[in-house]
């Protein structure tokens, strides 16, 4: 869907070692429930007018779709790059 709204890149990813925290922890900021895993994802526009719009559109969307997790408990935010490491 992203892709269609000007996105180059869609991430989806499952944890592999999520460890619960004592102060906080990715399961204490979404306030994970027995059973429940965390999961994170991240989308790259090539500009954060492209980012806006593409949002944009995808949240005037009428035309209603499930989501299989409670979406009340997602963290959205937007970051500019400030250091990329390639091999």
């Amino acid at each position: 869907m992203f892709i269609g709204l000007g996105a180059t890149d869609v991430v989806d990813l499952w944890p592999s070692d999520i460890p619960d925290g004592e102060v906080t922890s990715l399961p204490l900021a979404v306030k994970a429930q027995e059973g429940e895993s965390v999961a994170a994802g991240y989308i790259v526009w090539p500009s954060k007018e492209v980012r806006d719009a593409g949002w944009g559109k995808m949240m005037s969307d009428e035309e209603p779709f499930d989501m299989p997790f409670d979406g009340k408990r997602m963290i959205f935010g937007g970051f500019e790059e400030l250091l990329r490491t390639t091999a």
